[in-house]
């Protein structure tokens, strides 16, 4: 399986988690959301597979170009 490095587009803070390790995503999930001068910007997976870590928590200060989750596609 390939270790796939899920990014943060934006810098924000973590408002929302949506996965969790050991669940099976999809292309087009959504695996967290952010928060960003008052707007709510989902984090989505290009790629399905098992996620494999969150590295993140709800209301952790993230920066553009984070890894904020790994996945086994």
């Amino acid at each position: 399986m390939a270790k796939i490095e899920i990014k943060s587009e934006i810098t924000g803070t973590v408002w929302q988690l949506k996965a969790k390790p050991g669940d099976k995503i999809e292309s087009g999930d959504t695996l967290i959301v952010i928060e960003s001068m008052k707007m709510e910007i989902p984090v989505i997976t290009e790629d399905g597979g098992t996620v494999r870590e969150i590295l993140v928590q709800v209301k952790d200060p993230v920066a553009e170009g984070q890894v904020v989750a790994i996945i086994d596609g």
